[in-house]
């Protein structure tokens, strides 16, 4: 929905290009002509009309579940910051952030990531995808071990959506960022996401609230042997401040 959007925006500033013979071949060989329906065309806003689906929800993002993905949820310090989807040697990570009600975060950010990418001796260049404009890089591996000298370029993608008050973030890594056979199932992961901004004020730039789903929290606090408090239980959990989403941490996994 929100890529037809832009398509529409693009369309309508770009005005009429074609001539009136051939719109109508247009017309003629359209997918409403072939009885194909146009595919989705999330990511998708809470307040979407989005097709159903298996969803783990997470609070401000739910992410599909399919079979043979593992969703993960990265931890920076007590706080859950981001969301990743495995399938293979691959992964999707996913964070959302609020943004200005009239001003999307994606041209911005795009640049700082490329600007950081040729600092830390990478290299990435923007290119048109499913998504619309993206970056892909090649970023320096890390060392790996005490001691350990950083490795060579591997190849990642940044996806960026912007919907309303909110920005959705993307990154590809490991074969599916060099393949695109093997990007399409993550792709589409991140075209089914749905955020749920949530009404109340924040910077732009905030990262969402990111929260574990009632079962996995129950299960943790079983292990611990602590019972889960009032406020964990409830629907309108304390805001998590002091949040780091750009450090790696441990994370917790469910398989679908």
């Amino acid at each position: 929905m929100l890529r037809r959007r832009r398509r529409e925006a693009e369309s309508a500033e770009a005005g009429p290009t074609a001539s009136a013979g051939e719109h109508e071949e247009a017309e003629l060989s359209g997918p409403e002509e072939a009885g194909e329906p146009e595919p989705p065309q999330g990511p998708w806003d809470i307040d979407d009309d989005f097709p159903a689906t298996e969803r783990i929800d997470f609070g401000s993002l739910q992410v599909p579940a399919g079979d043979g993905h593992e969703v993960q949820v990265g931890m920076a310090g007590e706080v859950a910051a981001w969301v990743t989807v495995v399938t293979g040697e691959s992964s999707l990570q996913v964070q959302a952030f609020a943004a200005p009600r009239n001003d999307g975060l994606w041209d911005e950010v795009r640049e700082e990531i490329a600007a950081e990418v040729s600092r830390s001796g990478g290299e990435s260049s923007q290119e048109d995808g499913p998504f619309g404009l993206e970056l892909r890089a090649r970023v320096t591996a890390p060392p790996e071990g005490q001691g350990a000298k950083p490795g060579g370029l591997q190849p990642v993608r940044f996806l960026g959506v912007d919907g309303p008050r909110w920005f959705l973030r993307g990154v590809i890594s490991g074969p599916a960022a060099r393949r695109d056979d093997l990007a399409e199932p993550l792709e589409r992961v991140f075209a089914d996401v749905v955020v749920a901004r949530g009404e109340h004020p924040m910077p732009p730039r905030e990262l969402l609230e990111i929260r574990l789903p009632l079962e996995v929290r129950q299960a943790i606090a079983q292990q611990l042997g602590e019972p889960l408090g009032e406020d964990e239980e409830g629907t309108d959990p304390p805001r998590w401040a002091g949040v780091a989403p750009f450090e790696r941490g441990p994370e917790i996994t469910e398989t679908r």
